[in-house]
Parts: structure tokens; sequence; C-alpha cells
């Protein structure tokens, strides 16, 4: 039967389009060529961890949301997103690999009137050049005359309470002025504000600019607080200062890592276009290498605190807390703990885990025995490292039981643990 809406990729980007839809009466399918995500959808639970919960999954199915893995039912939708992962592959360029087979398989279905929205991260220049070649070579229509396409950047804050997809601006792009007021329309049907970009290549472009913003900041902040520690600063209290300044500033903190799926970008690395500056954006690489030395400085400064209390890292029972990207999620993508946990295995430690949302962690293939008994394996460990903030970590009772507790997010209380 038809859909107004089918949403392409149904991971971390498109299950929360895929929700709002359905709870706001948009006819919805999802559609994934994994058959073990649409199964798992079918039955109410999600297919990727750091997610939807299993209620909301639930909560869906009940509002029509439906999952399927049927290619022949594109060819039946008003409006397809895309919303395929765009991981950074091993030469640290965007891998559009999902993304062109989405397209392929949308084209060979597509209909004239359909709206084609673009959600997945992608280089400026990939709506309007790798996405509508693929698009118009596989259906014979033409973009901006038989369909419209856009651009609208993904914008979602996982796990969060108060930053849903209908209270985040969407961002719209078109190629033409009917492509975006087309988008624009399906949108307003389920966000409270539309922003209208002047084409797809700035709408791409905001995406950019919002994910290296975050990661130039957060890595500003990792260097002062190098700093801070070499000149026995304490780098939390001058954010505490420094953030009440109101204007000019906004606080960022450091912490062992920068992980999830909003990776930095530089544009400039386009493996499809001949349309490249021929210089890289410098303060990105910058960032990326600064962000990308927080684990190997928090292992260094683990052996430091052991050093310092007499104790070698080499057979050091070490507790790491919190090994998923972001709190009270249990997505472990790009975590620093991995590579944390890897370099303290080279070293000797002997390794334990803790994690509320995580029941099984491994490093080098290696499983990683699981503290149960939370209070107990941080008294029993030479070293505790507090890696994320869960909500229901009591952080004052733990540095209470913990011999030795180093803070990498700052989150204790002032002198209950050593800060990073």
């Amino acid at each position: 039967m038809p859909a107004d809406l089918a949403v392409i990729g149904l991971r971390h980007h498109g299950l929360p389009l895929a929700q709002a839809a359905a709870l706001a009466a948009v006819d919805t399918l999802g559609f994934d060529p994994d058959p073990r995500t649409v199964s798992e959808l079918a039955a109410g639970r999600p297919p990727v961890e750091g997610s939807l919960s299993a209620a909301e999954i639930r909560r869906m199915l009940g509002a029509g949301f439906r999952a399927t893995g049927d290619p022949a039912e594109l060819g039946r939708v008003r409006t397809a997103v895309i919303c395929t992962p765009t991981p950074l592959g091993a030469d640290h360029t965007l891998d559009l690999t999902a993304l062109h087979e989405a397209a392929r398989t949308l084209a060979a279905r597509l209909r004239p009137h359909t709206t084609v929205v673009l959600e997945s991260t992608a280089y400026p220049g990939t709506t309007e050049g790798l996405l509508r070649s693929v698009l118009e070579e596989g259906s014979g229509l033409r973009a901006g005359r038989d369909f419209h396409l856009a651009c609208s950047p993904g914008r979602h804050d996982p796990g969060s309470r108060t930053h849903d997809y209908a209270h985040i601006p969407k961002v719209i792009g078109g190629l033409t002025p009917a492509c975006t007021e087309a988008a624009a329309a399906f949108y307003g049907r389920i966000c409270e504000k539309v922003v209208r970009a002047r084409g797809p290549r700035e709408a791409e472009a905001v995406k950019v600019l919002e994910t290296n913003y975050r990661h130039v900041n957060i890595a500003l902040v990792n260097e002062m607080s190098w700093y801070c520690h070499d000149l026995d600063i304490d780098l939390w209290d001058v954010i505490r200062c420094a953030e009440t300044k109101p204007f000019g500033f906004q606080a960022f903190r450091p912490g062992p890592g920068v992980g999830g799926h909003g990776v930095a970008i530089d544009p400039n690395y386009l493996p499809y276009s001949s349309r490249s500056l021929g210089y890289p954006l410098r303060m990105v690489e910058l960032a990326q290498e600064v962000n990308g030395r927080m684990p190997r400085y928090v292992t260094q400064r683990c052996a430091q605190l052991l050093n310092e209390h007499g104790k070698s890292v080499r057979g050091a029972r070490v507790l790491l807390l919190g090994v998923t990207y972001k709190p009270d999620l249990g997505d472990l993508e790009g975590a620093p703990a991995h590579e944390i946990g890897s370099r303290l295995m080279e070293l000797g430690a002997h390794l334990s885990f803790h994690d509320p949302y995580v029941a099984q962690w491994r490093v080098h293939g290696h499983p990683v025995p699981r503290a149960d008994a939370l209070y107990e394996a941080a008294a029993a460990a030479d070293l505790t490292v507090l890696l994320q903030t869960h909500r229901t970590y009591d952080l004052q009772g733990l540095a209470v039981k913990a011999q030795l507790m180093l803070d990498s997010r700052g989150a204790s209380p002032t002198g209950a643990a050593q800060r990073l």
C-alpha cells in the first residue's frame, strides 16, 4: 500500500526520523537491506545499540510504522529520505558506499513527483553530484523537473531528553526553489521550525560547520588540559569562571577522546569530484590530531598516578567506568575506552570494566571481565578510571571506595578524585 514516507537506512540517523514521523501520524515505511534490522524492528527490538529503546520501537509500530527489506515498496511513496551511515573509511574520508547503494535501489523505483531528501552526512556537492546522477541515470527522470531533490542534514542528539526530532530546527536546501518548498512542506508536518538554505551545497556545508565546530572546540579545551596540568592549574575552575562571560564564549570540557557518529569532516577530500581547493582544512586536521592523542594522554596519566603511589602499570588492577561514547547510552561507536583499554593492556595492566549499558566488552578480541559488584570492584582495584558519566554513578561514593581514582570528565566533586 502507498506510504507518505520511506526512511531508507534504519540505524542511528534513520530511526529518529521514522519515530518522529510515525508519531506525527505520517504513514511511514522503513527500508533497510539488512534482514536482521528488519526482523528486529518487526519484533519491537532496537536493531543497533544506542538507538531507540524497545518501548519507543513498540510505540512506533503501534502508530503504524513498518519496516521492510523489499525494494519494490519504495515505488509507492511520496517522500523518500536517505539516512544511510557514512562512516570514516581507512583513508579518513567518508565512506559513501551505503549511500550510493541506497540511491541505486531507490532510482530503479523512483516515480515522478516524488520528493527525495538526503539526511546522511556527506561532502558539499554530494546531493547535486553523486546522488542526483545516480537517481537520474537509474530512473530516466530529471531532478528539479520530474522529481524534487533536496538535502536536510541530520541533527540528532542521541539520548537527549530535551532535544527531540520535532523541536530541532530542520535546515533544507533544494536543487530548485520548488524542491526546497516540497521538502519544507514535508518536514513542516513533523518539525516545529524549518530553515531554508540557499541550496543543497549550503545545507551540506551546515553539517560540516556544525560537526567541525564541536571537534575544534573540544580539541582546544583538550590542549588546555595538558597546559593546565603541566602548570598545576585547575582547568575545571578555569572553565567554571570563564563560562560566566555572557558573550563570546561557550564552555566545552575535556575528555578521554571524541567518539560517536558525528565525525570531523574535511570537505576538501572529495573522492567523486575534481573540484577541490587543493589544500586541507588545517583547523580540522589539527583538531583530529589533538583529539586523537587523548586516549594516549589518559593512559600516560594512569601510569603517572600509579607511579606516584608506588605502583607500576604492569600487574596493576585497573577498573574502567563507562565504556560507551556518550552518557546513558549503550553505543560503543568510536568510544575512546577501547584504545585506552588496549594501551593499558599492552602495558601489562589487568583490566576490568563496569557499564550499566554494556553487558560484554572486548579489547584486542579478548573479553574484559565485567565488575558486577561496583563498589567492591573499585575498592579492590589499584586504579579506577572514570571514562563516562552515566547518571547511575554515585561519583562521591565511588571516590571514597576507590584506592585511587582518575576522573577524565571532571564530573566528580572537587577534591574527590584526580581530574584530567
